[in-house]
C-alpha cells in the first residue's frame, strides 16, 4: 500500500469519528496546514476506493468517511502493518529521545539519520527543538563532532523526561490499555511505532511483577487514585527497577528526603520499595522512596475530606485563602466563602508544590483547549499565583489545573445562564428560530435569543458587549469580533461547542449601567408601562385575530394561499390580497418553510398590505410536498400563516417572534399545534402571553 504518513493518520482520524471533522479540526489533530490536508485528501480518496468506502465533503459542515464498518475495520488493520511511514516532526523528536535514553554510548547522527529515514540536517534540526522541549526538565544535549550525541543530566531529569513522554504520546486511556496488553500478551496488537518504542523500554515480565505486588499492596493505600495515575504509578517503579539494574540511581536532597519522610504517603512508599526489593532481589536507594511519595501525592484523589486546617496544612491554608482573595479581586466575583474551592486548592496545591520544587514536570492534556476557551481566567490565574507564590516558578500546565478549579467555582456562583445571543441565520426565519429554540433548550447558560440579519448585525456592533454570544449558520466576512459557526440543525458536537464559548462569556464580568441622574424613577416606570402596553395591544390583536380553519381541496400552494388571504381580506386583516399571496410564496422559495419532523409549515411575511398583526392555522384535507427548513422534501397538512405590518413596532415584533419560538419550543407544543382545537391554541397562547407580560413586569 503506497500511502504517506499523514494520508494514514487523516484516514484513522476519519475512522475514529463518527460524525463530519472539519478541514480546521483535522488539520490541528495532524500538525499540518489545511492547504496540506486539503491535497492529502485527493490521494486518500483513492485508498478507500478499494475498500469500497467514500469520502463525503461537505462544505461548511466537514469531511467523513461512510460505508461498511466490516471493510473500514479492515483498512484499520491493514493500516496497522505499514511500517514504511514517514515521521512527523513529534513522532521524530519522541524516536530521538528514545534512542537516547536507552544507548550507554553517544550517537552517531547518521544512525539517527537511518533509523528515522531523514535526512543528517533534518536530524540535526530535530535535536535543536528536542533540546528546547527538555530544557524545563533540566535535560541538554550534548555534541562533538566525530563523538555523536548524547543526553547530558542526572538520572532524575532522564527519568522525568521519559515518563512525560509516556504520558504525553499515550494519553490516560491509551496508556491503560497498552500497559494491559504488554502485561497480559506475548504480542501486543498494537503496531504504532511510537507507542511501541516508548513502551519497549519497559520490560513486559517486570511490569506483570510489579502490577501483580501492587493488588497486594492496593488495599492498605489509605488514599483512593484514578486508573491512570495507578498505571502510571506501575510504570514509574518499573522504569526504577530498569535504570538501577544499569547502575543508574536518582538523587535527592538529603535535608527535603527528612522533610517528605513525615509525610503519610511515606509509609505507604516505603512499603512498596521493600515489595520490589524482595521481589526482584536489588537494593534500592532510600532516594527512590522519596520519589515514589511525591508521586502518590500528586496521584491521590482526596484525603481526609474536610480535615484543611491540620499544622503541617496551616500555611498551605493560608497560601490558597490568599489566592482565593486575589482571585476575587481579579474576577470581582465573592468566593472567600466557597469552602469546596479551598479544599479543593489545598489538596491540588500540596503535591504541586512538591513537582515544581522538585522539577518534576506535570501533563496535561486539557492545556490548549483551557487556553484557549479560558483565555482570560488563564491570565487572571497566572497573574494571581505570580503574588502568592513569588519565589516559585509555576509552569502553564499547572495553572491550567488551577483555571479548572477557579472556573468550576465561577460558574457555580454565577448561577443560572444569564447571557444573550444574537443569532444570524440566512435560511429564514423559520429555520432561525429552530436554531434558537434549540440553544435554549440545550445551552443552560443562554437566556435570551434574538434573531438577527447580517445588515443589523453591523449596526449592532456597539450595542453587542462582550459578554453576548453571536452564533452565525453562515461566514461572516468583514466581522472581526468573536463569533462560532453552526449547522441550523446543531449536531451534538456543535451543542458543545457553543456550551464552551457560552461557559467563557459567563466569567466575564457584567457591565455595570448606571442610571443617569437626568432619568427620574417616574420617568423610568413610564417608559416600563408603555412598553407594556404596546405588548398587550399586539397579543389582544393576535388572540382576536386567531382563528383554526379547515381548507378546501385545492391542487397547489398557492391555490390554498389564495383562499386563505380571501379569508383574512374579508376579516379586514389585510387588503390587496393578492399582493400578500405573491409575499407568502416569495417567502417560500427563498428557504424552506416545513418544520423537519412535523407535518406544519410555517409561512409568515411583513408587508404593507398587512393591517393588522395576524397568526392563523389552517388545516388541509389532503397532504401537500412542500420543502422543510433543513433542505429535504417533506409533506404538510397543517398551514400556519404569520402576518405584521410593514411598519411594526419593536415591541409587536417580540410578540409575533415568540409566537415562532412557541411553534418549536417543545415537542408537546408542536403536537398541540398539529392536533389541538381552536379553543385549546387560542387558551395556549393567552397563558403564554401572561407569562410574558408577567416577566417583563419583574
Amino acid at each position: 500500500m503506497l500511502i504517506s504518513s499523514r494520508e494514514k493518520l487523516i484516514i484513522e482520524a476519519l475512522i475514529v469519528e463518527q460524525e463530519e471533522i472539519t478541514i480546521k479540526e483535522l488539520s490541528k489533530k495532524i500538525d499540518v496546514s489545511s492547504r496540506t490536508i486539503q491535497r492529502d485528501l485527493n490521494n486518500v480518496q483513492s485508498i478507500l476506493d478499494s475498500y469500497e468506502l467514500e469520502l463525503i465533503r461537505k462544505s461548511g459542515v466537514g469531511v467523513q468517511i461512510i460505508g461498511n464498518e466490516h471493510r473500514k475495520q479492515e483498512l484499520v488493520q491493514q493500516l496497522k502493518q505499514f511500517r514504511q511511514r514517514e515521521y512527523t516532526l513529534e513522532e521524530r523528536l519522541t524516536l530521538i529521545l528514545c534512542i537516547l535514553y536507552e544507548s550507554a554510548e553517544p550517537v552517531k547522527l547518521y544512525s539517527l539519520s537511518k533509523d528515522l529515514g531523514v535526512s543528517i540536517s533534518t536530524v540535526s534540526a530535530d535535536l535543536m527543538k528536542l533540546e528546547e522541549q527538555l530544557q524545563p526538565v533540566q535535560l541538554s544535549i550534548l555534541k562533538k563532532r566525530g563523538y555523536g550525541v548524547e543526553l547530558s543530566g542526572t538520572e532524575n531529569a532522564k527519568r522525568r523526561a521519559i515518563s512525560y513522554a509516556i504520558s504525553k504520546t499515550l494519553k490516560e486511556e491509551g496508556l491503560f490499555s497498552l500497559i494491559k496488553e504488554k502485561i497480559h500478551q506475548k504480542t501486543s496488537k498494537y503496531e504504532d511505532p511510537i507507542s511501541e518504542r516508548l513502551m519497549h523500554l519497559v520490560d513486559r515480565e517486570k511490569l506483570g511483577m510489579i502490577e501483580e505486588a501492587m493488588k497486594d499492596l492496593y488495599p492498605d493505600f489509605s488514599l483512593s487514585m484514578t486508573d491512570s495515575a495507578y498505571v502510571g504509578l506501575i510504570v514509574h517503579l518499573a522504569l526504577a527497577i530498569e535504570r538501577i539494574l544499569q547502575g543508574e540511581n536518582i538523587t535527592i536532597d538529603e535535608a527535603y528526603l527528612k522533610q517528605i519522610a513525615l509525610e503519610p504517603e511515606y509509609p505507604i512508599a516505603k512499603k512498596i520499595i521493600n515489595m520490589l526489593m524482595d521481589r526482584f532481589q536489588v537494593d534500592i536507594p532510600e532516594a527512590e522512596v522519596g520519589y515514589i511519595t511525591m508521586h502518590l501525592q500528586g496521584s491521590k484523589l482526596r484525603q481526609q475530606e474536610g480535615v484543611l486546617v491540620e499544622s503541617a496544612n496551616l500555611e498551605l491554608y493560608r497560601k490558597a485563602k490568599r489566592l482565593i482573595q486575589e482571585m476575587e479581586k481579579q474576577t470581582s466575583f465573592r468566593l472567600s466563602n466557597n469552602e469546596s474551592l479551598l479544599e479543593g486548592l489545598v489538596t491540588h496545591l500540596k503535591p504541586a508544590i512538591y513537582r515544581i520544587e522538585q522539577n518534576m514536570g506535570i501533563v496535561n492534556p486539557l492545556l490548549e483547549e483551557i487556553q484557549t476557551n479560558y483565555k482570560e481566567l488563564f491570565e487572571q490565574v497566572k497573574a494571581a499565583t505570580r503574588k502568592v507564590f513569588p519565589k516559585l516558578l509555576i509552569p502553564e500546565e499547572e495553572i491550567g489545573y488551577l483555571v479548572m478549579h477557579f472556573g468550576s467555582a465561577l460558574i457555580g456562583v454565577l448561577g443560572k445562564g444569564d447571557l444573550k445571543a444574537y443569532i444570524i441565520c440566512s435560511s429564514g426565519i423559520g429555520t432561525s428560530k429552530l436554531l434558537a429554540s434549540k440553544l435554549l433548550r440545550e445551552i443552560e447558560e443562554i437566556s435570551e435569543v434574538s434573531n438577527i440579519s447580517v445588515f443589523e448585525l453591523n449596526k449592532l456592533t456597539n450595542t453587542i458587549t462582550d459578554r453576548d454570544l453571536i452564533i452565525s449558520t453562515i461566514y461572516l466576512q468583514d466581522f472581526h469580533r468573536e463569533y462560532i459557526m453552526v449547522n441550523p440543525f446543531l449536531t451534538t458536537e456543535e451543542i458543545n461547542q457553543v456550551q464552551l464559548y457560552a461557559r467563557r462569556k459567563m466569567l466575564i464580568q457584567k457591565p455595570q449601567t448606571l442610571v443617569k441622574e437626568s432619568h427620574s424613577t417616574v420617568e423610568i416606570l413610564t417608559k416600563k408601562i408603555e412598553k407594556l402596553n404596546q405588548f398587550s395591544g399586539v397579543m389582544l390583536k393576535v388572540l382576536k385575530n386567531f382563528q383554526l380553519s379547515l381548507q378546501n381541496e385545492q391542487n397547489t400552494v398557492k391555490q390554498y394561499m389564495q383562499e386563505i388571504c380571501v379569508l383574512l381580506e374579508d376579516r379586514q386583516i389585510i387588503e390587496e390580497k393578492e399582493k400578500v399571496v405573491e409575499a407568502l410564496l416569495e417567502r417560500e422559495k427563498s428557504g424552506g418553510i416545513g418544520i423537519p419532523g412535523t407535518k406544519l409549515a410555517l409561512y409568515h411575511t411583513r408587508n404593507e398590505y398587512v393591517q393588522e398583526p395576524s397568526f392563523t392555522i389552517h388545516k388541509l384535507k389532503q397532504a401537500i410536498c412542500t420543502k422543510g427548513m433543513d433542505g429535504n422534501d417533506m409533506k404538510v397538512d397543517t398551514l400556519l400563516v404569520l402576518l405584521s405590518p410593514e411598519a411594526f413596532l419593536k415591541a409587536g415584533l417580540e410578540v409575533l417572534s415568540l409566537i415562532s419560538t412557541l411553534i418549536i419550543q417543545n415537542e408537546q407544543n408542536t403536537q398541540l399545534f398539529e392536533t389541538g382545537d381552536e379553543s385549546q391554541i387560542q387558551a395556549f397562547l393567552a397563558e403564554e402571553f401572561e407569562a410574558f407580560i408577567r416577566e417583563n413586569i419583574n
